[in-house]
């Protein structure tokens, strides 16, 4: 028996069974449709996107040091993906979080720590730590004048950029400064804000009204150049220790 006769026999035989057996011919034939169609459904609901390039951070070794192994256990819990890569993976560098808060003040504290008792950067630490406890102690009271300079030339500055008499000069310097308020909310207020979100009033009071009312105006008149240069000359003659080293 040739090969094409047993073929047409294999497929006779196929076709005859296929054809008694209705429903199991179906199955056969809708089952995989189904499939498909449900593979169909899933491109369209979920379409494909690009997955960029993934650069996972590295975990430090013991050995690299106590905090920067913790950090890399906690940090890089998930096991997070950047599209960027992390500042581990420069050469000579260990960790990712050398910038992190906790990273710095554990260097702040050992920069302080490993100081002699005779460097002058400890002494003026200590000075700082003295000045805070005496302001803690004193929040009023205090004049700008208290923490100008002996050789303060910021009365030189008013009196010929400014065009103020040396009266209104003599009470701006004169003026009582609000300590509680430069302290809290002083922080990031420049010059060129005194007379948008805040007023001079807030941080100093000058007893003359009419000074007052002439320096208020001269912050809202002048450009921001002018001003950057007159808050620059004034941080220059400024000495906020000086009323608790004395």
């Amino acid at each position: 028996m040739s090969v094409s006769t047993q073929l047409g026999l294999l497929l006779w035989k196929n076709f005859t069974y296929r054809r008694r057996q209705t429903i199991q011919l179906l199955v056969e034939i809708v089952w995989p449709l189904f499939i498909f169609f449900i593979l169909i459904s899933v491109r369209l609901h979920y379409p494909p996107y690009e997955q960029h390039e993934c650069h996972f951070p590295n975990k430090a070794m013991p050995s690299a040091g106590t905090l920067p192994w913790v950090q890399g256990i906690i940090c890089n819990a998930n096991n997070p993906c950047f599209r960027y890569p992390t500042p581990g993976e420069t050469p000579g560098v260990v960790g990712n979080f050398n910038d992190s808060i906790i990273s710095r003040l554990f260097t702040d504290a050992k920069k302080i720590l490993l100081y002699s008792q005779n460097d002058r950067s400890l002494d003026g630490f200590k000075g700082l730590v003295r000045a805070l406890r005496n302001m803690q102690k004193h929040t009023a009271g205090f004049k700008l004048k208290d923490f100008l300079r002996d050789n303060e030339s910021l009365s030189t500055f008013l009196e010929r950029n400014a065009s103020l008499p040396q009266h209104a000069v003599r009470e701006i310097v004169e003026a009582d400064i609000n300590l509680e308020k430069v302290l809290i909310n002083g922080f990031g207020v420049h010059l060129r804000d005194m007379c948008n979100t805040t007023s001079l009033e807030d941080f100093v009071t000058i007893s003359d009204k009419r000074v007052s009312l002439l320096t208020q105006e001269i912050l809202c008149m002048s450009s921001t150049e002018w001003l950057n240069q007159a808050e620059s000359h004034f941080l220059s003659n400024l000495d906020f220790l000086k009323p608790h080293m004395e």
